[in-house]
């Protein structure tokens, strides 16, 4: 039978969330997957570090004991239950837990916590190139909040839809200023002559954990690697175009429109972080 973890307690799934949850009638919440390779939390430090900065923008009360070692216990608990040894994707959903209508009453934390098998223990790269455009018809506007990964995610389901309805894999996101900031569920990275290019995080783009990691593996590579705000022409201009999310790994772009990709520097890069993966986990 498949659990789900709530607030620590190990629940049946079709236990469900109390129909009073704020991150279900307002969507009042974020929430965080983390990926499993190896038996270990992957970044657990970074994961927890923009929870609690996700929590405070929120306005959320995170409870003194809610640490690395606890999120991490909280996750054996669960892989244990559902028997799963290999590599895996556990999700937290956390919202306020108060009373009240659009006004809390009271703004503790209420944490849910599932978990699913992944093919994986490492990254792999895509063997076919994604195909991808920019999607028209909503924009991101760049707040106090949109850098986190929030429970309100209209605009990321309804690019998803775009995209599929346009046999695309997937879609890019821009902001107000007509900047392109991300991929539906990804970070977006462009490679030209050898320098990585990346939307900044004030654009609106999403503070990922993995985006994270690529950048410092790429500076430490001897790679320079810019912040800035992109365009569809920097699209048309680039060598290379990659996605990042920490479940999947770095997923090379091959088509947007007519323009075609390469994946050399994408390549080494997942070599590299599979590498450090490594040998953080066996320090």
């Amino acid at each position: 039978m498949p659990h789900i973890l709530h607030n620590g307690h190990l629940l049946p799934e079709s236990s469900g969330v109390p129909i009073r949850n704020r991150g279900f009638l307002f969507a009042d919440g974020i929430f965080e997957t983390i990926r499993i390779a190896h038996g270990k939390p992957l970044f657990l430090e970074d994961h927890h570090k923009r929870i609690r900065e996700g929590l405070k923008a929120h306005r959320i009360d995170a409870p003194l004991g809610f640490t690395p070692a606890s999120i991490e216990q909280d996750i054996r608990t669960l892989l244990d239950a559902e028997g799963i040894t290999g590599g895996a994707r556990v999700r937290l959903t956390l919202t306020r837990s108060g009373e009240g209508f659009y006004t809390p009453e009271d703004s503790a934390l209420d944490v849910i916590m599932v978990a699913a098998p992944v093919d994986t223990e490492g990254y792999v790269l895509n063997d076919k190139g994604w195909s991808t455009d920019i999607y028209p018809e909503m924009k991101c506007t760049p707040n106090h909040l949109s850098r986190f990964k929030n429970i309100a995610s209209n605009l990321y389901v309804q690019s998803g839809i775009w995209a599929r309805a346009n046999g695309l894999d997937t879609a890019l996101i821009q902001n107000d200023r007509m900047g392109i900031i991300e991929g539906t569920s990804s970070n977006l990275f462009l490679v030209s002559n050898g320098v990585l290019y990346t939307p900044g995080i004030d654009s609106g783009a999403t503070a990922g954990v993995l985006r994270t990691q690529v950048i410092n593996l790429a500076l430490a590579s001897g790679m320079k690697v810019y912040e800035c705000n992109l365009t569809p022409q920097n699209l048309l201009v680039a060598d290379e175009v990659f996605l990042t999310n920490v479940v999947q790994g770095l997923r090379w772009v091959g088509s947007y429109r007519t323009k075609r990709y390469f994946n050399g520097a994408t390549t080494e890069l997942v070599d590299r972080l599979n590498r450090h993966i490594l040998s953080e986990i066996q320090a």
